[in-house]
């Protein structure tokens, strides 16, 4: 009889659920995963080893604290691997030959072509469609994103529900990322998270953009609301 062969993926679907939910117990993990949750601990022991995660304890009512695991730095630039280390070394490089004043207007051009790249490839339909399409090539890039649509009485997104009366039929939609496929340049140049405003601002015409959760500032996603403008314009042909 052919022996069962385990999935070879648990440690890295391990990763991936942590990326997403920013923490969980071990309990969590197995519930979410099917498998055993003495299988889940042998997986955390060896992920903790190697450095990729790691863990602390969490009073959540009477009896003994839980451990909460979650991500280490070194887990999170696991995931997706890293496209960005040969773009630092060149922005690098060009901060030492032409200043950092003259690099910020490169990334600056270099996002305004990005913008119209996405403004182009995410068509004409409706807003939802087109927050759609963004977030597949957001993917394609190597960003762990995805999107919902949101009411304005939804408490949990900031900002969703603080309209003004006459916009309160305006669609909104948020996109999240769970990774930053640029966290590298992000570090050395924050200025590229504010173009990243700009640029969803132009690829989505009609739509304003305010960011709602950022990795930069510790969280474990980058969060940004879509919402519907009623000066939209017209299709373009």
């Amino acid at each position: 009889m052919m022996a069962t062969k385990q999935h070879p993926s648990t440690k890295q679907d391990i990763l991936y659920y942590l990326l997403k939910q920013g923490q969980a117990k071990a309990q969590d993990l197995a519930d979410a995963l099917n498998i055993s949750p003495q299988a889940i601990r042998r997986h955390l022991k060896d992920l903790e080893d190697e450095g990729l995660i790691q863990h602390h304890p969490e009073q959540t009512g009477m009896g003994r604290p839980q451990h909460m695991y979650g991500l280490s730095q070194e887990g999170r630039d696991r995931l997706p691997a890293q496209y960005d280390d040969f773009a630092l070394s060149l922005l690098d490089t060009l901060t030492e030959t032409v200043g950092r004043e003259q690099v910020g207007t490169i990334l600056r051009k270099q996002w305004e072509r990005k913008a119209q790249e996405y403004r182009d490839r995410v068509g004409n339909g409706s807003v939802e469609e087109r927050v759609a399409n963004l977030v597949k090539l957001r993917q394609a890039e190597g960003y762990m994103a995805e999107w919902y649509s949101v009411e304005p009485e939804d408490e949990s997104v900031p900002d969703a529900s603080h309209q003004d009366q006459d916009d309160a039929s305006a669609e909104q939609y948020v996109i999240t990322e769970y990774n930053c496929a640029i966290s590298h340049i992000a570090e050395s140049f924050p200025s590229v998270c504010g173009h990243e405003l700009e640029m969803f601002e132009i690829a989505l015409e009609g739509c304003a953009v305010k960011r709602t959760h950022w990795l930069v500032n510790g969280e474990h996603r980058c969060g940004y609301l879509i919402r519907s403008t009623s000066d939209r314009p017209s299709q373009r042909h």
